[in-house]
C-alpha cells in the first residue's frame, strides 16, 4: 500500500514541477494534495507497532517532505516559483527512493519515550537545512543571472522563474531566518544524541564518521551565524558557508546510511 501511495506522490509532484507559473492556485493545490499522499506513505511505511523504519532512503524522503512543506508556506508570502523547479524533482526523486531502498526496522522496546522526540528533531533540522540549501542554490544562480552580460528576460523554462523572485536581499533574509531555525533545531538534535549515547552506550559521545561530520555541520553554521552577526557576512561568503555546511550534514546520515546499504549491503548499525 505503501509503494502506491509514493508512486502517487512522486506523479503529483511531477506534475506539479511541469506546470506553468502562470497557474499558481493549481500549483499550491497540486503541491498541497502531493504533500499529504506523500505524508501517507511516510506514515505507513517508516511506523509499525513496536518498530521504527530506518535508512537513508527514509530519512532523505521525510527531509523533502519537510522541505516542501517550508516551500508551500514561504511561496504563499513570496513569489518562489524559482524554488519550485529546484524542490519538487528532488521530491519526485525522494518518494521514490524508499521503494527501491527500504531500510530496516529498528524495534523500540527498550528505547527510551524520548527517542522518537530525538528522530522527529533530527528530520526537522535536516529538513529545514535542505530547504535552506535549496534557497542558497536559488539565490547564486539568482546572483548569477543578474551578473551576466546578456540576459534575455524570461528566457527558458527555469530563466522566467528566476526573473520573478524577490530582491537578493529578501532572499538573503529569508535564508538566514531558515539558518536560523535549523541551527537550533540541529542544536538541540546533536544535545539529544548526547544523551541516547550515554544510554546506548554508556559514554557522552562515539567518535564515528555520524558524529564527526554532525558536529563540523554545527561548527560551520555556528560560525556562519557569528561571522553575519559579528563581520557583517553575506553574499558568496555565506552561500559558500550554506552549501558546505548543508552537504557535510547530508554525509553525517544519509552519506554514512547509503554507504552502509547500497554499498557495503549491511544492516541496521
Amino acid at each position: 500500500m505503501h509503494n502506491t501511495l509514493f508512486l502517487a506522490a512522486a506523479f503529483l509532484y511531477a506534475a506539479c514541477a511541469l506546470l506553468p507559473s502562470s497557474r499558481g492556485a493549481v500549483i499550491s493545490g497540486v503541491t498541497a494534495l502531493a504533500w499529504a499522499v506523500h505524508g501517507a506513505a511516510l506514515w505507513s511505511d517508516a511506523f509499525a507497532p513496536g518498530s521504527l523504519r530506518i535508512g537513508f532512503a527514509i530519512m532523505l524522503s521525510a527531509a523533502l517532505w519537510v522541505s516542501v512543506a517550508a516551500y508551500w508556506v514561504e511561496n504563499r508570502n513570496f513569489a518562489l516559483d524559482g524554488l519550485r523547479r529546484l524542490v519538487m524533482p528532488c521530491a519526485v526523486l525522494a518518494t521514490l527512493l524508499p521503494v527501491l531502498f527500504p531500510g530496516a526496522l529498528m524495534p523500540l522496546q527498550g528505547q527510551s519515550s524520548a527517542f522518537g522526540w530525538h528522530v522527529a528533531v533530527a528530520v526537522l533540522a535536516y529538513s529545514t537545512l535542505t530547504i535552506a540549501a535549496f534557497h542558497a542554490v536559488l539565490m547564486a544562480l539568482q546572483e548569477t543571472r543578474l551578473h551576466a552580460r546578456t540576459v534575455v528576460a524570461g528566457s527558458g523554462w527555469f530563466g522566467g522563474a528566476l526573473d520573478q523572485l524577490p530582491a537578493l536581499l529578501t532572499m538573503e533574509k529569508l535564508l538566514f531566518r531558515l539558518i536560523g531555525i535549523g541551527f537550533v533545531l540541529l542544536t538541540l538534535t546533536v544535545l539529544s544524541g548526547v544523551v541516547f549515547s550515554e544510554q546506548l552506550f554508556d559514554r557522552a559521545m562515539r567518535w564515528d564518521h555520524k558524529n564527526v561530520f554532525a558536529l563540523l555541520s554545527w561548527l560551520l553554521f555556528a560560525a556562519l551565524l557569528a561571522g553575519r552577526r559579528w563581520r557583517g557576512w553575506r553574499g558568496k561568503t555565506a552561500l559558500r558557508f550554506t552549501l558546505a555546511g548543508f552537504a557535510t550534514l547530508a554525509l553525517a546520515y544519509v552519506g554514512s546510511r547509503f554507504v552502509l546499504e547500497v554499498v557495503l549491503q549491511r544492516g541496521v548499525a
